[in-house]
């Protein structure tokens, strides 16, 4: 992949050390899940739709302590995972090796596959950390191991006195293995030839892994709100990434610390700011590590919802809340909300719906040799911000691709059903700058052409 050169030559590329109290930026690529892989837009769709759901129904099921719960066969014949963008890293030294992750804002453990015992395939070699100078177990004695603000679940290896894990995911996916330090090298932003190396990084040595894992991921990044993940390790004062969209085959880039210059100077838009609003109070330890937002309302086209705050804020139960999350594709709302939404559409676009979907997916179908009529603006109205959506981040143009659906246009907008909860996701975030301010507690937006950062 174009994007990886520099640690493909690496050593003969010019390394940077990073300390972890240093703010420098760093910079990695990120490629999505399907992307280059060939899927029409119809099948884009429903894999995204069937990931989104997917998600959902774990995270309804989130009660449950997911440390403890049975891991699950791979997605079935059709196999569509559950990872969205991933990030490509490099761990280990002299020459670091290959590692890509599946990004996930909603989770803290960094983990990639090693020395496994019980594995899914993957895309690069397992890594090997017999070959890395600097790798090294977590003892028993750290303050990591064993200890419920670190890892749900953790303890002592009678063994070898290192310190094991067990974490699990809602969609009750797990991994299990020994804790480990080494140094992770990524991209510096501002020069193509150079690695940035940072060292003493935590990560999970995965043994043995089990559930909606894909081939083209070796494991998770978790960029959540807890001490484990690799924004909190890093000891970064803001991270942000910039989705390219999904069909194309260009990578996104992630930047971690330094400050966000290119912010404006890629801008195509306003740029905006709404503050994190807090979490679940009491919640255990890495049940809660997503980024919530504060949502006051929804405008479809000139007709504002009848919904006010209180049905998107977190309610004292610890349920519903808005968050953002790199994790999940489409955006979703509680079902009274989509309802709602969904009329709004109805009434604005003139041309009939497509039937046949039972996924719950709105489709509008184009007659042949007509033109698609201009589609009705999507606001989100955020606590000091008001995101109206760009077009392609919220509709998608199916052409007809000779599987019988003939030409649509469709709302990706889904409904969370049983949920009180609220989730913006990656579709609605392309081509769009998001930064997460994690010194001011607040997430700046704009959108941008990604694929020039």
């Amino acid at each position: 992949m174009k994007g990886w050169s520099v640690l493909q030559l690496f050593p003969c590329v010019l390394l940077l050390t990073f300390s972890l109290a240093e703010s420098a930026a760093l910079r990695a690529d990120l490629t999505h899940v399907d992307s280059g892989r060939g899927f029409t837009k119809h099948e884009l769709l429903r894999r995204m739709v069937a990931r989104s759901k997917a998600r959902l129904a774990s995270l309804r099921s989130s009660a449950c302590d997911p440390a403890l719960t049975a891991p699950v066969d791979h997605g079935g014949s059709d196999d569509v995972g559950s990872s969205e963008y991933l990030i490509h890293l490099g761990i280990g030294t002299p020459r670091p090796q290959r590692v890509v992750l599946h990004l996930d804002t909603g989770s803290d453990l960094v983990w990639t596959q090693c020395a496994c015992t019980v594995c899914f395939d993957q895309p690069v070699p397992v890594f090997r950390a017999s070959v890395s100078n600097t790798f090294s177990r977590v003892p028993c004695s750290d303050p990591l191991c064993g200890h419920a603000v670190y890892l749900p679940l953790s303890g002592c290896a009678a063994r070898d006195r290192s310190c094991f894990y067990a974490y699990g995911y809602m969609n009750h996916s797990i991994t299990t293995g020994k804790m480990a330090e080494d140094t992770f090298t990524f991209k510096a932003p501002d020069r193509a030839d150079t690695a940035a190396a940072v060292p003493n990084i935590r990560f999970g040595c995965g043994m043995m892994n089990n559930g909606l894992f894909t081939p083209n991921q070796s494991g998770i990044a978790g960029f959540g709100t807890g001490p484990l993940s690799l924004p909190s390790q890093l000891k970064v004062r803001r991270f942000s990434y910039c989705f390219t969209a999904m069909e194309e085959s260009t990578v996104s880039p992630v930047f971690l610390g330094g400050e966000p210059e290119n912010l404006e100077a890629h801008a195509t838009g306003p740029i905006q700011s709404t503050p994190f609003a807090p979490g679940p109070a009491g919640a255990p330890v890495g049940s809660q590590p997503f980024y919530f937002l504060s949502l006051r309302g929804v405008t479809v086209g000139e007709t504002r919802l009848p919904f006010n705050a209180s049905t998107f804020a977190l309610k004292s139960d610890g349920s519903g809340g808005t968050v953002i999350d790199s994790g999940t594709a489409i955006t979703s709302f509680p079902q009274a909300v989509f309802r709602s939404l969904r009329e709004a559409f109805v009434a604005q676009v003139p041309l009939p719906v497509a039937t046949g979907y039972t996924d719950g997916r709105l489709c509008f179908s184009v007659p042949a040799k007509k033109k698609a009529p201009d589609m009705p603006k999507l606001i989100l109205h955020l606590e000091g911000a008001d995101w109206e959506l760009p077009r392609d981040n919220y509709v998608l143009d199916n052409d007809d691709d000779g599987s019988g659906a003939g030409r649509e246009l469709c709302v990706v907008i889904l409904s969370a059903g049983n949920s009180n909860g609220t989730i913006i996701g990656n579709f609605q975030q392309q081509n769009m700058h998001i930064v997460y301010d994690l010194e001011s507690n607040k997430m700046v937006f704009a959108p941008a052409r990604c694929d020039k950062l």
